[in-house]
């Protein structure tokens, strides 16, 4: 992974930048942000650039490979046909083999998405793509079936950095979603709410911007979506439909599911909705009113394309401020993926990988209910800190190992170097107990240590 002698990376380290060029701190916080990590690649190819280039290489559309599970293609759903001349013993064999073949299957999703984002040349969209994992919020454990969790996925993926109108149409019939929140059972005689509940106050107005009127006027709009038993494809069916006159957000007409959506979409709370989740993720814990209003009308009036908005937030003066750097708590899979990429350390075996995240509280594909993962300070409660000291400690001994370093750039860097590497607040007094040291100075290595069990590698 690492190709550069130590003595050409320290030299761009310290040279002093032009004056719109990135310094080290600037390059550090913007790839904690929009990426896992300043990692020696992405250092050296940002570095010479300002921020506008910067940010402007880290949007740019890639063609990153995806190769998907060699049961990708398989039908969703159980072959019933297969039960058919067999006795219950046979019948109860064949459930249980069916089972473990799922929960391998699951196990072997959720390991896939994870060597996706530690390979990735495209850093961003696997951050934007967890982003909208975590907004269209989707239970694995209750789907059921891998393969459409996977569709459910790509389809993040593909509008992942393109346009929320988009993919809020996609996943209000993506077959997941459809199973997760009842959607496929929403018939016009007994209409159900689930999704059109969730729809407004999670994925669109958040709480408060609604009456119960509202929800039960869309849930008759949504009316009429199932599912086909063998393809597992959304299907519309008119018969199952309500089609008569209702009143949404003050508007009256024979609204079906896409009228729905162009209402919510019409009103600019949805687009502040989004625009304050996405400062939380890329800014600080706190939105700034005025500026959220500013972001969320240009986001509107563009059709919601997500590109041009995350370029405004990135190069906006709230997101390079000195105030809010650090402000953030990097979530167990930036933690986990970030560390591996940064420093080369070997991939744990699929099942440890999975269980570092669980135990740490993000198991990807399963977050905890429709409402997502709480994040921020919700990721460092006693135990969770325990588990994420766990894990750095382990990859310090992956480190500390002599060879560890050898032919890798952070070999030729010094410790105030390695601090402004990786810690996204300076200044401050270390707080990490120091480590021996037989010549009574750090070493690189021992200062790779130190700063990795310093709180500050865990912030962002």
């Amino acid at each position: 992974m690492f190709c550069r002698t130590p003595t050409a990376l320290l030299a761009i380290l310290l040279v002093a930048p032009t004056v719109a060029a990135l310094d080290v701190n600037e390059t550090r916080h913007l790839l904690d942000r929009a990426g896992f990590g300043a990692d020696p690649d992405r250092l050296e190819a940002l570095n010479t650039l300002d921020r506008a280039a910067a940010i402007d290489a880290l949007l740019r559309p890639t063609q990153d490979s995806i190769e998907l599970p060699d049961w990708s293609g398989d039908r969703p759903f159980m072959d019933q046909s297969a039960f058919e001349g067999l006795d219950e013993a046979e019948r109860q064999t064949l459930r249980q083999a069916r089972n473990r073949e799922i929960q391998a299957r699951r196990r072997d999703l959720k390991a896939w998405w994870y060597r996706q984002m530690l390979t990735s040349e495209a850093p961003l969209l696997e951050r934007m793509t967890l982003f909208w994992h975590d907004h269209f919020s989707t239970e694995l454990r209750q789907v059921g079936s891998p393969q459409l969790m996977l569709q459910q996925h790509l389809t993040l993926r593909q509008h992942a950095l393109g346009n929320y109108a988009e993919l809020l149409r996609a996943m209000a019939t993506d077959p997941a979603m459809l199973i997760y929140l009842d959607g496929r059972r929403n018939h016009r005689a007994k209409p159900n709410e689930n999704f059109a509940r969730e729809l407004l106050e999670l994925f669109t107005l958040g709480e408060g911007q609604y009456e119960e009127a509202d929800i039960q006027a869309a849930a008759r709009a949504l009316s009429g979506w199932t599912l086909d038993p063998v393809s597992g494809a959304a299907r519309f069916r008119p018969a199952r439909h309500d089609d008569g006159r209702k009143t949404f957000l003050d508007r009256t007409g024979h609204f079906g599911l896409d009228a729905v959506l162009a209402i919510l979409l019409e009103q600019p709370r949805t687009a502040e909705f989004i625009v304050e989740k996405l400062w939380r993720e890329l800014i600080s814990p706190e939105p700034d009113p005025n500026e959220v209003v500013r972001l969320a009308a240009g986001f509107r009036e563009g059709g919601y394309a997500i590109r041009p908005l995350l370029r405004e937030m990135l190069l906006s003066e709230a997101f390079w401020d000195d105030a809010n750097r650090g402000s953030l708590v990097k979530s167990p899979v930036e933690l986990i993926v970030g560390t591996i990429r940064r420093f080369d350390l070997p991939t744990p075996h699929d099942r440890e990988l999975l269980a570092l995240g669980q135990r740490m509280g993000q198991n990807l594909f399963d977050p905890p209910d429709v409402a997502g993962w709480p994040g921020h300070t919700a990721w460092i409660d006693a135990n969770r800190l325990l588990m994420r000291e766990q894990f750095l400690r382990r990859a310090t001994r992956d480190l500390a190992d002599e060879s560890a370093l050898a032919g890798q750039p952070w070999a030729g860097l010094d410790e105030e170097v390695v601090r402004q590497w990786l810690w996204p607040v300076q200044g401050v007094p270390v707080l990490a107990a120091p480590l021996p040291d037989d010549d009574g100075e750090l070493g690189v290595r021992e200062a790779l240590i130190e700063a990795i069990l310093d709180p500050r590698y865990q912030l962002k």
